[in-house]
Order: C-alpha cells, then structure tokens, then sequence
C-alpha cells in the first residue's frame, strides 16, 4: 500500500497507537519513525488480505442487491389470463 492510498492523519493515529501497544504490552520503546515503519510492513504483509476481504464483502452486498432486483423483476411480471 502507498503512502498515497492511506490518509496521514490516520497514519499518525496509528503509528501513535502501535507505540502505546508495544509500550504498554512488550515494554518497548520505539519512536513514530519506527512505529511508522512497523505500520508500513503490516499493511505490506497484511493488506492484500483485508482489501480481497472488503472486496468479497462488498460482492457478497451487491449479490444481495441483485437478488432483490431481480425479486422485484419477478413480481412486475405479467401473467397470461387464463
């Protein structure tokens, strides 16, 4: 994931709360830079999995969706008068 395809406010948030965690779990200090670059390496490792996840989310919406419409098609039909 580029730098461009995450918002830096976030970043920063992140990076923030990546510190906290390792302070507070492991007793490790590290700096934004590093916990920056840590964020960096998990999105590198870990993002192609969430984005095909949201993407088989959002199929499984739209799916539904199609569904309804194709209901609502169904019910507009006209049937021959016997």
């Amino acid at each position: 994931m580029n730098d461009d395809s995450f918002p830096k406010d976030a970043r920063g948030r992140i990076a923030l709360e990546l510190k906290a965690y390792l302070s507070d779990e492991f007793d490790l200090e590290i700096g934004r830079f590093e916990a920056e670059g840590l964020l960096d390496e998990m999105l590198r490792l870990a993002g192609p999995y969430l984005y095909n996840a949201g993407l088989r989310d959002a199929q499984a919406l739209l799916m539904r969706h199609v569904d309804d419409v194709n209901d609502g098609i169904d019910q507009l039909e006209r049937r021959p008068e016997a």
